[in-house]
């Protein structure tokens, strides 16, 4: 089940992130995602109670920007990206979005092959983007 992410999910959610992510995000940057960013909309994916999944979606009049998506490791591999970035898709067009666009490093092969199979496509790379490693940015008409 996908639904809106809670205060109370935040420990799961800062869990996975540190699983997943060089840098990842503290409690302090999601708090404000969730109560401070008027443009951020934060959404978990939950099997049996737990969080395994989420993402944050950037909506700004015409255009998104996924801020943030990560599936826990054990998970990974077994469609739950897939159902997140549907998920993220549905939300942008009832938004009236235009485009979808995110950053990804570019070592992180397994992300940029599902973001390709969701038809983005790179449309530039930004030298040392993430400070020890350069990203794609990468986007998508919808």
């Amino acid at each position: 089940m996908i639904r809106k992410m809670k205060r109370t999910d935040l420990n799961e959610v800062l869990e996975i992130e540190n699983r997943s992510f060089k840098t990842p995000w503290t409690r302090q940057q999601y708090e404000y995602e969730m109560y401070d960013n008027p443009y951020a909309h934060l959404w978990v994916l939950e099997e049996d109670g737990k969080v395994i999944g989420y993402y944050d979606l950037w909506i700004m009049f015409e255009n998104a920007d996924i801020a943030s998506i990560a599936v826990d490791v054990p998970y990974r591999h077994k469609g739950y990206g897939e159902q997140l970035m549907n998920h993220l898709e549905l939300q942008a067009l009832k938004a009236g979005c235009e485009n979808i666009g995110l950053e990804v490093r570019v070592s992180n092969r397994d992300a940029i092959r599902l973001y390709e199979r969701h038809d983005f496509f790179i449309i530039a790379t930004r030298k040392d983007y993430y400070k020890d490693e350069d990203g794609y940015r990468m986007m998508k008409g919808i």
